[in-house]
């Protein structure tokens, strides 16, 4: 039991071949740096997938959470060298308003001759 098949063949010299044959990449998913570049998200589209995705985020975690983005974001402006300063003026406050009132204390005391 025997058939003939018959093979036809296509040759194509060097100038037909790069007309016809695709030889790029691209159907593999390859892409160029520039491709890659222009696919990141401006930092406005970022912040608007950000404000999209808000009630979506965890709130703590390791990674992929509101947490993560605030102790990556706090590393990167050196908050926490800001907020132990934050915290010094607070306690720096805090005393002179005392200092304040003792002042305005003796001012009553002097004013009306009695002891608070």
């Amino acid at each position: 039991m025997s058939e003939n098949v018959s093979l036809n063949k296509t040759v194509y010299n060097k100038s037909q071949y790069e007309k016809t044959i695709d030889t790029s990449f691209n159907q593999l998913g390859v892409q160029t740096i520039q491709e890659q570049l222009n696919q990141q998200p401006t930092v406005e589209e970022f912040f608007n997938l950000y404000n999209s995705l808000f009630y979506d985020i965890s709130e703590r975690g390791s990674n992929n959470s509101h947490e993560y983005l605030i102790q990556q974001s706090s590393e990167y402006i050196n908050f926490t060298q800001n907020n132990a300063e934050i915290t010094a003026l607070q306690q720096e406050i805090a005393q002179l308003r005392t200092e304040l009132l003792d002042a305005q204390k003796q001012i009553v005391e002097l004013q009306t001759g009695t002891t608070l």
